[in-house]
């Protein structure tokens, strides 16, 4: 077994989860939309965009800022986070108090609250890929656009 080998690969993991951790808190915690520029490669892909939005760096950029329209205090917390080769996983659980208008729904001062799976590439440091799972129906329910299951 190569130690030096492990040790850089070792290395690169913790410097992807690294990137990937700086851009959701840039990006989704404290609102900076320049963490599209500095974080996603300018030929990033997003298999999964929210609700709708653009595959690219400005469809993540949309997300970001109507996130943070409509929610001013979203915040993303960790749950957990795994990195192998050149991905990175994230389990989160984001919420925030609804200010502003969402998907047509005028804000209230509810809380919301939005868990979801992330998947991320990373090449060179920088974002390249996204798929992603977010509780999307839950999210509906909360902001009364979908009504919640009767008990049978």
């Amino acid at each position: 077994m190569d130690t030096k080998t492990d040790t850089t690969e070792q290395n690169t993991i913790e410097q992807n989860k690294q990137a990937v951790t700086a851009f959701i808190d840039a990006l989704f915690t404290r609102g900076d939309l320049a963490a599209v520029d500095t974080w996603l490669a300018e030929d990033f892909v997003n298999h999964d965009p929210p609700l709708g939005l653009g595959a690219d760096r400005e469809g993540m950029r949309a997300a970001g800022a109507m996130f943070r329209e409509a929610f001013p205090d979203w915040h993303s917390e960790l749950d957990f986070l795994v990195g192998e080769g050149d991905l990175v996983v994230e389990r989160f659980t984001a919420s925030g108090t609804q200010r502003g208008e969402v998907m047509g729904v005028a804000g209230d001062g509810r809380t919301v609250v939005l868990q979801g799976i992330n998947i991320f590439r990373i090449r060179g440091g920088r974002i390249v890929e996204r798929w992603g799972r977010l509780d999307d129906l839950g999210l509906l329910r909360q902001l009364g656009l979908v009504p919640a299951p009767t008990p049978a």
